[in-house]
């Protein structure tokens, strides 16, 4: 007696899915990945811009909402306005920085150094991950840059911030693991 059986392909299956097509889910570790890198990207590069933020505080006449004209008076607002300056940058906040000087595991001849390259170091290594070049290098640069920053939270023992940070260095973990699966990039080896 003879007993035929239906002819399927054989599908690899890998810890990140199964090799064959897109609805198989051969892709489901590229967009993974590329979602990965698009977050930590815009967050590295973003923060690194926000190093450079300002606030410039102006008074301008208030507008009178019912009339829409200068109040009569010649009551005045404070406004504030956010702008952008190479002249702005502070690499952390000046209280952090106080409580930083004060530790003695933070010699200044570590962290002046550290200070200014931060914003500079975020800005490119963004840029890196957002267009695909470099994507491990970039992806290393920051997990250890996250690594330092949590140093110095542990010293100062800014819990929330470490713990914020541990997320920041599991998530380029993972996007490491991931890798493998840059199919949008500028140079895949790095």
């Amino acid at each position: 007696m003879r007993v035929e059986t239906e002819s399927r392909p054989v599908l690899k299956t890998t810890a990140m899915g199964r090799e064959g097509s897109f609805a198989e889910g051969a892709w489901d570790g590229t967009l993974a990945f590329f979602v990965l890198r698009f977050w930590l990207g815009l967050r590295a590069l973003l923060t690194g811009i926000e190093k450079y933020a300002g606030v410039k505080i102006s008074e301008k006449p208030f507008i009178d909402p019912e009339t829409g004209m200068e109040d009569p008076s010649g009551a005045l607002i404070e406004v504030r306005e956010k702008f952008y300056a190479l002249t702005n940058y502070a690499a952390i906040p000046p209280s952090m920085q106080e409580r930083f000087a004060e530790e003695p595991l933070l010699p200044a001849f570590l962290s002046v150094p550290f200070y200014a390259c931060l914003g500079w170091v975020l800005i490119l290594s963004g840029v890196m991950l957002l267009i695909g070049l470099g994507t491990r290098v970039s992806l290393v640069i920051q997990g250890l840059l996250y690594g330092a920053l949590t140093v110095g939270l542990i010293l100062i023992k800014e819990d929330a911030g470490i713990a914020w940070l541990g997320v920041h260095v599991a998530l380029v973990a993972l996007a490491l693991m991931l890798a493998g699966h840059n199919r949008f990039a500028v140079l895949k080896k790095w």
